[in-house]
């Protein structure tokens, strides 16, 4: 069963899954944080942040690859890669100031678009 799940794009879902969690993420802690800057010492703690973005990019790789091998399509995988490299940059800049956040979002966007590809080429 888990198989078929996975060759049915169900570790895209996830991954789609994960890359709209971690944009609610960002987008959400930057409104609390505005919003209630005590809760800022949590949420938008780097290393909360860093581990986040380090578990994404690893299963990102895993399912476009996987995909890749599968249907053959290098398309998803150039278009994730791009957005793993961007959150793997947005890895390197400062914590304050924004713009690891807005990075971090773009990268983001990038790999979901990635996985919604890989997915489409499934089918």
């Amino acid at each position: 069963m888990l198989n078929a799940v996975l060759k049915q794009g169900g570790l895209d879902r996830l991954a789609i899954g994960l890359s709209g969690l971690c944009l609610a993420h960002c987008i959400l802690s930057a409104v609390i944080v505005t919003a209630l800057a005590a809760a800022g010492g949590i949420l938008l703690h780097p290393a909360f942040h860093e581990i986040g973005l380090v578990l994404a990019m690893a299963l990102g790789a895993i399912a476009l690859g996987r995909g890749v091998m599968q249907h053959g399509y290098a398309l998803p995988v150039w278009v994730g890669s791009l957005g793993l490299g961007v959150m793997a940059g947005a890895l390197t800049l400062p914590h304050e100031g924004g713009q690891e956040t807005i990075y971090s979002i773009l990268g983001v966007l990038i790999v979901a678009l990635g996985h919604d590809l890989n997915r489409r080429a499934h089918w």
